[in-house]
C-alpha cells in the first residue's frame, strides 16, 4: 500500500478558457442589443421596412446568442472541477459557438422568406422614419462591435487562446451590423430614386453573407465537438520523434481536442527494451499543443531465435 501522495503522477483535467473580460462586455453588448431589438421590429411594422425588420429579427437571434455565450461562460467555470466531465468544461464554449452558428442560420432563412414574400407583395415604406431607425441600429452595432474587438482581436490573434463563445457573440455583432448597413443603402435607394425592390434584395443579399459567416464558424466548431483529429503533418511529426528513439513502434494513436485549444493524446507503443511512460512523455516535450498524454508501453517478446525483432 502507498504511504506517499499521488499528486505526481494526476492529471489536471481543467482546460475551460478563461475570459472574464469577455463575458462581462458580452453582457453591455446584450443590453443595447435587447433594447435596438425592440425599437427596430416595432419600427420596421409601422414603416413598413422589410430591410429595417429583418434587422430587429436579426437583433432578436442575437439576443438568444448573446444568452447562450454568457451561460456557457458561466456553466464552464462553475463545473470546472466537476469530476462528472471526463476532460472538464473545456468544449462548453464551442458548443456555445456551435450554437450561435446555428442562430445565424435559422434568422438567414427567416430573412430570405420574408424578403421574398415582399418582392411578389411589395409594401409601402415611411422612408425617413425607416432610415432614422436603420442609421440608430448601425451606431449601435459599432458600438457593439468595438465592445467586443480588443477581447475576440486578442484571442484570435493567439491562436492556443482561441475563444468560439467570444468569437459567435462578436460575428452576431457584425451580421447586425451588415444589416443595419443593407438596410440603410436600400431606403435609401428608395426614398432618391425609387428603387423600392431594393430593399427585399438586400434582405436577400443579408441571408446569403451570414449564412456563409454560420457556415464558417459551424466548420471550425463542429469537428471539435466530433474528437476531430488533429493536422496529420503535426501527428506524423510526433509518431517520428518516438520511432527514432530506440527501436519503439507506434501501434496505435488516438489525438483529439478536449477544448478550443487543448488536445489529448493516446500513445500505444511497443519496443524490445520498454522504459518508464515518464521517458516517452518528455521525448514530446516540444508538442505543446498535447495537454493530457497517456502513453501505453508493450514489451516485444520474440518467440523464437528466427523471429525478426521490432
Amino acid at each position: 500500500m502507498h504511504l506517499h501522495s499521488l499528486e505526481k503522477w494526476q492529471h489536471a483535467h481543467d482546460f475551460t478558457l478563461k475570459n472574464e473580460k469577455g463575458e462581462r462586455r458580452t453582457k453591455y453588448v446584450l443590453i443595447l442589443t435587447a433594447i435596438t431589438m425592440v425599437v427596430e421590429i416595432i419600427a420596421g411594422s409601422i414603416f413598413g421596412s422589410m430591410a429595417l425588420l429583418a434587422d430587429g429579427w436579426h437583433m432578436g437571434t442575437h439576443v438568444a446568442a448573446f444568452f447562450i455565450t454568457i451561460y456557457a461562460y458561466r456553466y464552464a467555470r462553475n463545473h470546472e472541477n466537476n469530476p462528472a466531465y471526463a476532460f472538464g468544461t473545456g468544449k462548453v464554449g464551442v458548443l456555445g459557438g456551435f450554437a450561435s452558428a446555428v442562430a445565424l442560420a435559422v434568422v438567414a432563412l427567416m430573412m430570405l422568406v420574408e424578403s421574398l414574400q415582399r418582392i411578389i407583395d411589395p409594401q409601402i415604406i415611411q422612408f425617413n422614419a425607416a432610415i432614422s431607425v436603420a442609421v440608430l441600429g448601425l451606431i449601435i452595432n459599432i458600438i457593439s462591435a468595438l465592445i467586443l474587438k480588443d477581447d475576440h482581436g486578442h484571442s484570435h490573434a493567439h491562436h492556443h487562446n482561441h475563444d468560439h463563445n467570444l468569437q459567435a457573440a462578436y460575428m452576431h455583432v457584425l451580421a447586425d451590423a451588415l444589416t443595419s448597413l443593407l438596410a440603410i443603402v436600400a431606403l435609401l435607394s428608395g426614398k432618391y430614386f425609387g428603387w423600392n425592390w431594393l430593399d427585399p434584395i438586400m434582405g436577400i443579399v443579408g441571408a446569403v453573407i451570414i449564412t456563409r459567416w454560420s457556415y464558417g464558424l459551424l466548420k471550425q466548431t463542429g469537428p471539435i465537438l466530433l474528437d476531430s483529429s488533429i493536422d496529420e503533418k503535426y501527428q506524423l511529426a510526433i509518431k517520428n520523434t518516438i520511432e527514432n528513439d530506440s527501436d519503439n513502434r507506434i501501434t496505435d494513436i488516438h489525438i483529439w481536442k478536449i477544448s478550443a485549444n487543448h488536445y489529448a493524446a493516446i500513445i500505444s507503443l511497443v519496443t524490445n527494451h520498454p522504459k518508464p511512460t515518464e521517458y516517452y512523455k518528455n521525448l514530446l516535450d516540444d508538442f505543446h499543443k498535447l495537454s493530457h498524454i497517456t502513453i501505453e508501453v508493450y514489451q516485444c517478446k520474440t518467440e523464437s531465435p528466427d523471429t525478426t525483432q521490432i
